[in-house]
């Protein structure tokens, strides 16, 4: 089988698409042959070294196919079944081993791409909209990189809970994309400052929760728009980490918080990931939740694909195909 192999951490061309042995499904485990991974930041990380990792190694922690065969002792499951999953590394392949404790089933009315580009994201802007933030109705949201994945998936659930969304946006084009998720205002951060807007959208000092994924150029300006106990979320740093800071400046600004969720720590348990997992699938399902497939790439173009997520040039969900 063909499958993205990586020997040294380093830019997008040290991803090899390469021959390996098709892999026979241990105890607990099945053998998925794939029919879309999903391309995130978090592989980008693994990749550079950023998130250190032992070489060599398969990128890719999300995708969705069909189960090809059961390990001894999986039960749940059958062959020919439609699985997604996250969180299982070595998912830019053909086949891979998925633990049946990992894989969700998919529901009719979902296929196997969608599935695919919702696990990831989707199950991100759940726990960021319900638990890392409960977000209420009537309530100043901004979200950063809106037309991004996570992005537009967190201005539909924000709207939804009722909340008044601000977001963020390169390109007109994007902005499009963000007002019909149902962004209340979009600010385009190439002609104009966003915190000034925001203040004048909102007034100042008014939102109650900033959702940042692009990190260093966005991060210090979110502060200062939070209302007194506002909370930061960091949950990504497309353009940079944020260097350390004196914590007293979240006193000064009026007893801000700030976290650094990763969402393997809310689906840790399979409990847990099989409420959150369903629930999501479930809103994509009934027409609640809309999935934008950006982009999508051969698996031999690996590359290709992780240079347009990090130069931003990627709406919604960028997947590669085996």
């Amino acid at each position: 089988m063909k499958a993205i192999v990586i020997e040294k951490n380093g830019g997008s061309e040290v991803m090899q698409y390469k021959d390996v042995p098709t892999p026979k499904p241990g105890p607990g485990q099945m053998l998925v042959k794939l029919d879309a991974c999903g391309v995130n930041y978090i592989d980008v990380y693994q990749r550079t070294g950023y998130y250190p990792m032992k070489v060599p190694f398969t990128p890719g922690n999300e995708g969705a196919g069909t189960v090809e065969a059961l390990g001894p002792g999986v039960t749940g499951f059958r062959k020919g079944a439609t699985v997604a999953w996250t969180g299982v590394l070595g998912s830019y392949t053909q086949y891979h081993l998925v633990p049946a404790d990992r894989a969700v089933a998919v529901p009719k009315g979902v296929d196997a791409r969608t599935a695919a580009a919702t696990m990831l994201q989707g199950l991100t802007a759940h726990y960021l909209t319900r638990d890392t933030h409960p977000v209420k109705k009537g309530e100043w949201v901004l979200i950063h990189a809106g037309a991004g994945g996570v992005g537009l998936l967190l201005i539909q659930m924000c709207h939804q809970l009722g909340a008044k969304v601000i977001t963020t946006v390169s390109t007109d084009d994007k902005a499009k994309l963000a007002k019909d998720a149902g962004a209340d205002h979009v600010i385009l951060y190439t002609r104009q400052d966003f915190e000034q807007e925001v203040n004048r959208i909102a007034g100042k000092n008014a939102l109650a929760v900033v959702y940042d994924a692009v990190g260093i150029t966005t991060f210090e300006k979110g502060l200062n728009l939070l209302r007194p106990r506002g909370l930061m979320v960091l949950y990504g740093q497309s353009a940079g980490p944020v260097p350390a800071f004196d914590l007293g400046v979240l006193n000064a600004k009026g007893s801000l918080y700030i976290t650094r969720p990763g969402l393997f720590h809310h689906i840790a348990t399979r409990d847990v990931l099989l409420k959150r997992a369903r629930a999501v699938l479930g809103m994509v399902r009934d027409g609640k939740l809309k999935i934008r497939i950006g982009a999508t790439y051969p698996l031999s173009q690996a590359k290709a694909a992780h240079d347009d997520l990090e130069g931003r040039r990627t709406t919604g969900k960028v997947l590669l195909i085996p």
